[in-house]
């Protein structure tokens, strides 16, 4: 079966989450650079990927890795790529997105009618045809150039990977999926321990918590753009793939993951939005102010985005409500504390320093992972049987 390299984006800084995720599907990494981890995979990796993967925003094939400093050798070297072994002849293809970081190629636009124009040309003599109609399935192809290195990989996803399908309604400022749960996965908790997100908004943290818990893959209830692609991928892999995602899902578990929210009518769609990913029984939504926050069991984990004041008329109340975070937080007996926020006196009104502290960014803004590590729970003994 043919082997291809695998592109899968992710927030900066968030890596070594995406990669460990990756390598426990059984995939081989190839490299990891910033933004994206690249691995090799078959046709059932895709799916497989696109299936099962929490913490990327898509999985790319990748074409080929071309040095090129003036228009002229992109096209050769656009040119020059079997392009043919991707794209049937009736395929749909254009170059969706470009992107360019300290090279001298640096016009978007320029980039993608220049290598169309290439692709057009490699494929007409391999074709031996002048025209295409492009009324078959499709092939968008996305180009990042990084210090005159463009990678090139044909968008295998659609429509990014952290719409799971569930969220129809939000909150002012959501966090998206992916990132939600990945930092999740940068946190002990598991599906054993408590969870709260006093800022739960439309229920990003406690609703991709009940999927990983319950072990719902985040892309069963949605569809791909390679699905149509039966030049590379079979369509037995499609059915295998969800056959394996719905073998894994486990409902019949206990849980203590809640959600808090000031709002009502924002708690009234995180339970909506809970209810279509399947989980709302295993999440409790209230209406609940974070002054307010308290649970009778040591050792939970607070995970939270709360405000930090995208808007100037909400900053100056941003010290007092970190304050209030921080005396809720130390009113709670032996719990960690993570939260993410773009706020940099954060520490300061919480009135404590952070254990850990991880700098990621949220599409183009810097915010900072604050972790206040509580106690770890003592082990449960073993019975002796000897």
């Amino acid at each position: 079966m043919k082997t291809f390299e695998l592109i899968a984006p992710c927030h900066f800084g968030l890596e070594a989450v995406l990669k460990r995720e990756i390598q426990d599907l059984g995939y081989e990494i190839s490299e990891v650079e910033d933004g994206k981890v690249t691995f090799w995979g078959d046709a059932e990796a895709i799916v497989r990927a696109n299936v099962f993967l929490r913490t990327t925003e898509r999985i790319l094939l990748k074409v080929g890795k071309v040095k090129a400093v003036t228009f002229e050798e992109l096209f050769e070297k656009t040119k020059a790529l079997p392009w043919e072994e991707f794209i049937p002849v009736n395929g749909k293809f254009w170059v969706a997105k470009a992107n360019s970081v300290k090279s001298q190629l640096f016009s978007p636009s320029d980039i993608q009618s220049i290598m169309k124009k290439a692709m057009v040309e490699r494929l007409k003599t391999v074709y031996h045809v002048q025209w295409f109609e492009e009324d078959g399935p499709s092939y968008p192809i996305r180009v990042a150039f990084m210090k005159d290195v463009a990678t090139i990989g044909i968008d295998t996803t659609g429509i990014s990977l952290h719409k799971r399908g569930y969220r129809q309604l939000t909150s002012k400022a959501p966090i998206t999926e992916t990132l939600a749960a990945a930092l999740l996965k940068l946190t002990p908790w598991n599906k054993d321990r408590i969870l709260v997100d006093p800022f739960c908004g439309s229920g990003t943290f406690p609703i991709e918590a009940a999927m990983m818990a319950a072990n719902i893959a985040p892309g069963m209830n949605r569809s791909f753009l390679s699905e149509d692609w039966k030049n590379l991928i079979s369509r037995k892999h499609w059915y295998h793939v969800h056959d394996e995602a719905r073998d894994l899902v486990n409902l019949d578990i206990e849980t203590d993951i809640q959600g808090y929210d000031l709002d009502g009518e924002i708690v009234k769609a995180a339970r909506e939005n809970a209810r279509l990913a399947g989980v709302d029984k295993l999440i409790h939504f209230q209406q609940r102010d974070v002054k307010d926050l308290s649970h009778p069991k040591k050792y939970g984990f607070i995970v939270t985005n709360p405000p930090y004041g995208e808007r100037i008329e909400e900053r100056e109340n941003l010290p007092a409500l970190y304050e209030i975070i921080g005396k809720s937080y130390a009113g709670l007996d032996s719990w960690s504390m993570y939260l993410i926020t773009a706020y940099a006196d954060a520490e300061r009104y919480i009135g404590k320093t952070a254990d850990k502290n991880r700098k990621i960014y949220n599409g183009m803004m810097k915010t900072y992972f604050y972790q206040f590590l509580g106690p770890k729970p003592p082990r449960k003994k073993k019975e002796n049987n000897t």
